[in-house]
C-alpha cells in the first residue's frame, strides 16, 4: 500500500536558514472579467523543491509566468534571485532555466540540434551537452526527429533544454501530464536528481501523488488564490486527523476491544472484516497493542491514511478532479 512520501528522501531544508530565492507579494492578474490570479503570496526557499498545486484552471500556469517574466501582473511585486522579472529579464534568464507546459519544438530537428540551440542563445558557459543527454538517458536519440520521440523522451528532452544553462532555479510547468506511470516515475527521479545538485525546483501540477512525492512544501491554489502553505505531511496531519484500519478477523470478542481502544471513533463489522476509524497519530499503533494484548489473530490488515487529495477536498469541498 502508498503511504505518501516513501520514496521521497528526508531533506533537512526545513531545519535550516535558507535564504530566499522567489518572493510573490500580493500578486493580482486580470484578464477582462476574470481574475485569474487574486493577492497571490508566498516565498520559495533556496534548495527546495516547491509546488503550486491545485486543479486546471486554478492560476498556477499563470502564477509562475508571472514569476517567470513571461506575463506582467496587473498588481502586487515579485522578485527571483533578487531582481525584478520585468526590469531585470535579460540578468534573470541566464539564471533560471524554464520548461513551459505548452512547450513544442520543429518536428524535424534533432535532439543535440536543439540542445547546442539553446546552449547558444546563453553568455554564461553552457553545461556538458553531452553529459546531459546521457544523465537524462536520451544518448542514444541525440540524432532522433523531435517528432519521434516519445511522450516522456520529449519531456527529458525538456528537463535537458531547462538546464542547459546551469541555472539556479528551475521552473517546471505540468511536466507529467499525460505521461504513463512509468515515464512519470523516471521524470520524478530526474526532478529529485535537479534539486540534489543543489538547484532550487518550482513546479506546478494538478496530480496530488507527484507533489507528496516530490514536494519539500507545497501552496494550494483555488480560484487565483493561494488557500493554504505548508509541507504535505504537516498540511495532512493538521487538516485530516482522521485514521482508518481495516483488518479481518475470527475473534468473536473482538469488536468490544476495538470499541475501547484510545481515539477511537467508529467500529463496523461485515462478516468477518471490521474497518476501525479515529483520530490521532497513534492509532494505528494503539490497534496493534489491542490485537497483542488480548491475542486476537488476524488474516488480513492495513491501514488508510489521508492524503493531499483529502486535504483539497476538506478545503475546497471538491475534487481535484472535478
Amino acid at each position: 500500500m502508498y503511504t505518501p512520501h516513501q520514496d521521497r528522501p528526508h531533506t533537512t531544508w526545513a531545519t535550516k536558514t535558507m535564504q530566499t530565492v522567489i518572493e510573490v507579494k500580493g500578486i493580482r492578474k486580470v484578464y477582462g472579467k476574470t481574475v485569474a490570479v487574486e493577492e497571490a503570496s508566498f516565498e520559495v526557499k533556496q534548495g527546495e523543491i516547491f509546488g503550486l498545486i491545485g486543479p486546471n484552471g486554478a492560476g498556477k500556469t499563470t502564477t509562475m509566468e508571472c514569476i517567470e517574466g513571461l506575463r506582467k501582473p496587473d498588481g502586487g511585486a515579485i522578485t527571483v534571485l533578487g531582481l525584478d522579472p520585468f526590469r531585470q529579464v535579460y540578468q534573470l534568464q541566464e539564471r533560471i532555466g524554464v520548461q513551459l507546459q505548452q512547450a513544442q519544438l520543429q518536428k524535424r530537428i534533432k535532439v543535440w540540434e536543439a540542445v547546442d540551440l539553446w546552449a547558444s542563445l546563453y553568455r554564461r558557459s553552457a553545461v556538458d551537452a553531452a553529459g546531459l543527454l546521457e544523465q537524462l538517458g536520451l544518448t542514444e536519440k541525440r540524432n532522433a526527429w523531435f517528432m519521434n520521440l516519445s511522450g516522456g523522451q520529449k519531456q527529458r528532452l525538456f528537463i535537458a533544454l531547462a538546464l542547459i544553462n546551469d541555472p539556479e532555479v528551475v521552473f517546471l510547468d505540468e511536466l507529467t501530464t499525460g505521461l504513463d506511470p512509468q515515464s512519470r516515475h523516471a521524470i520524478w527521479g530526474l526532478v529529485r536528481g535537479i534539486r540534489e545538485r543543489g538547484k532550487t525546483v518550482f513546479l506546478t501540477t494538478h496530480l496530488m501523488e507527484e507533489a507528496e512525492r516530490l514536494c519539500d512544501r507545497v501552496a494550494i491554489m483555488e480560484h487565483g488564490r493561494i488557500i493554504d502553505i505548508d509541507t504535505p505531511e504537516a498540511m495532512v496531519r493538521r487538516h485530516c486527523p482522521e485514521r482508518t484500519v481495516v483488518l479481518r478477523t475470527d475473534d468473536g470478542g473482538a469488536e468490544a476491544h476495538f470499541r475501547n481502544i484510545p481515539g477511537v471513533e467508529s467500529v463496523t463489522a461485515t462478516d468477518q472484516r471490521f474497518t476501525i476509524r479515529g483520530h490521532g497519530e497513534d492509532l494505528v499503533s494503539e490497534v496493534i497493542h489491542c490485537l497483542s494484548e488480548n491475542g486476537i489473530r488476524v488474516t488480513d490488515f492495513r491501514t488508510i491514511l489521508p492524503n493531499l487529495e483529502d486535504v483539497f477536498l476538506k478545503l475546497t469541498g471538491r475534487s481535484i478532479r472535478e
